[in-house]
């Protein structure tokens, strides 16, 4: 069967489950088959009755009746009991592999996924899993009961036995003809509902730019038309398995009344036994119920398998692959800095940097400023690695940063942006996130040498204030603040700024050039600025012009030597 393969990678989320997996298969497995001998049992006692054997009759009845009461009545729901609670660990399994698996991709991937479709993958198509073993379980074990019951019908007439095989082969080319219209429409419908996802994860976090840039209608005009495609892929959707279920409950009409009117034919020419025609009473409808349930299956299954297939993509590194990470550790980390020949571009775009070379050292306040598009917060984002070099490298103490653990890296390098994220969670639990040991006096210490210490302790839950998400209950400078009070907590030795105070009034500005000055004492401080006023108390600023340095110095210096710095402040300098 297509798609089987996308259930493979799951075994290895079972773990110790696989045991009880099974147990449960067995289970069900012997019910499945324990219910081949009923229309027989009854078939043998009807027949029993008519010849006036009585107590053959009450012994197939009572076996019938044991049948019943242990594989069905017992067994049957132990082993979907069983099975049921495995779904249930497995796809709590998945949905957090996934999630630790997102984790991990690659920034592009965030580029060219969006969000809501990275969180159903994560969420929705995890959920889909549930029932889907139990229900493909029930149905292979019902498909070999067929294939047993069909072997016994051709032992007692071939005629019956060639009607059912037809009827079964038509079936087969129906579900064949209609299974992957299902799977591409679901596909279909699957990607319209992560744009819905994606617009709504959107909106809930933009509400107050939506709000303030009147382009409420705008959204709910967009979200219209996203709904309405759902709608048209979903009625196509309908439209399909209503065929499909036109088609198949004729097939099961056919199957019913036509092997009724030959078992009817041949008892009366005495071609069968009666056993073998109450048996077919029985076995016909169950191939009824196979029918029935194959079409239901398909649909469900094709749905599953989809769903299985986008987390798999995710859990298989189908669509990006994981970053990878050296084994080497830095200790006692000086946090000296080195870009040797670094060549990098972007995904589909010219080249960013070309052969940048460039040394940063330790206990001074750095600055790196230049037109934007020239390369400097890419410097950033290949030094924390959200991106990695084409050719060159980097280094951390002369170590090449490719080599060093994930740990390593993140401890060793931090950055604070322009729009740093806050935590949907208390100040204290933003801290806590950091280090789950850090105590409260800690907090209060990096809190005090960002300049927010003051402020936190004036609201009324002081430490235990819940942020809004995105902290949207901060202005602009005391997220900075806050932010740069949690990067401190870690202990890096590097600390970058992206555009850290661009955006800021002058008092806001003036507390975070206060943190930056008390941090160059024992940290690599490392500034990109467009506001040059507020890096010119820097101890050398470089200019980067196409993706290379073409000067450096301090402010006073290039204002005398570099014409594009002068103009680049002379502007700046007019505009304020």
């Amino acid at each position: 069967m297509k798609g089987i393969k996308e259930f493979k990678p799951l075994i290895k989320l079972l773990g110790k489950e696989k045991f009880r997996l099974i147990i449960a298969s067995i289970i069900i497995f012997l019910h499945g088959m324990a219910e081949i001998f009923t229309g027989y049992l009854n078939g043998s006692a009807v027949e029993a009755i008519t010849k006036m054997q009585l107590k053959s009759a009450v012994i197939y009845l009572l076996i019938y009746l044991f049948i019943e009461l242990t594989f069905d009545g017992i067994f049957s729901q132990i082993g979907n009991s069983m099975l049921y609670k495995v779904e249930s660990i497995l796809t709590r399994r998945l949905g957090y592999n996934a999630y630790k698996k997102a984790l991990n991709l690659p920034a592009i991937a965030y580029e060219e996924k969006s969000s809501g479709e990275i969180i159903n993958r994560i969420t929705n198509d995890a959920d889909t899993l549930s029932f889907a073993f139990g229900r493909l379980l029930n149905m292979f074990t019902s498909l070999l009961a067929s294939i047993v019951i069909l072997i016994y019908v051709f032992i007692n007439s071939w005629i019956v036995g060639l009607e059912i095989l037809f009827l079964l082969s038509i079936l087969m080319i129906v579900i064949r003809k209609y299974t992957p219209k299902m799977k591409q429409i679901h596909k279909e419908r699957k990607a319209e509902q992560d744009k819905f996802t994606a617009l709504t994860n959107e909106s809930i976090r933009g509400i107050r730019e939506i709000k303030t840039l009147g382009i409420k209608n705008n959204l709910i005009t967009n979200m219209r038309d996203i709904i309405k495609l759902i709608y048209k892929k979903s009625e196509k959707e309908i439209d399909i398995e209503k065929e499909f279920h036109i088609i198949t409950r004729f097939i099961k009409s056919l199957m019913e009344v036509g092997t009724f009117l030959v078992c009817v034919v041949l008892l009366y020419y005495k071609q069968i036994s009666l056993t073998f025609f109450v048996a077919m009473t029985y076995y016909v409808y169950r191939y009824m119920w196979l029918i029935e349930n194959l079409s239901d299956f398909m649909k469900m299954y094709q749905k599953t398998v989809v769903s299985i297939g986008r987390v798999n993509d995710i859990l298989e590194n189908r669509l990006y692959k994981d970053v990878k990470f050296g084994s080497k550790e830095l200790n006692d980390v000086k946090g000296v800095v080195e870009f040797k020949n670094v060549f990098f571009a972007y995904p589909k775009e010219k080249q960013t940097l070309n052969g940048f070379n460039l040394t940063l050292e330790p206990n001074k306040k750095i600055a790196i400023v230049g037109k934007s598009g020239h390369g400097k917060t890419t410097l950033f984002n290949l030094l924390t690695r959200i991106f990695d070099v084409k050719k060159g490298k980097i280094t951390l103490d002369g170590v090449n940063i490719k080599d060093l653990t994930e740990d390593s890296l993140r401890k060793n390098i931090s950055i604070i942006r322009q729009e740093p994220f806050i935590f949907n969670r208390t100040i204290k639990e933003n801290f806590e996130i950091v280090d789950e040991n850090i105590s409260l006096e800690e907090i209060r210490e990096y809190a005090k040498e960002a300049y927010i210490d003051d402020y936190i302790m004036s609201l009324p839950k002081g430490y235990d204030t819940l942020l809004g998400e995105g902290g949207v209950n901060l202005s602009g400078g005391q997220k900075q603040r806050l932010s740069i009070a949690r990067t401190l907590s870690k202990k890096s030795k590097v600390i970058l700024f992206d555009e850290a105070t661009s955006a800021l009034d002058n008092e806001s500005q003036e507390y975070i050039k206060k943190t930056i000055d008390n941090l160059v004492k024992d940290h690599t401080v490392i500034i990109v600025a467009h506001r040059l006023s507020t890096i010119i108390d820097a101890d050398i600023i470089y200019v980067v012009e196409d993706g290379q340095v073409v000067d450096s110095g301090t402010h006073d210096e290039l204002l005398k030597k570099n014409e594009n710095y002068k103009k680049l402040y002379t502007k700046e300098s007019l505009n304020s």
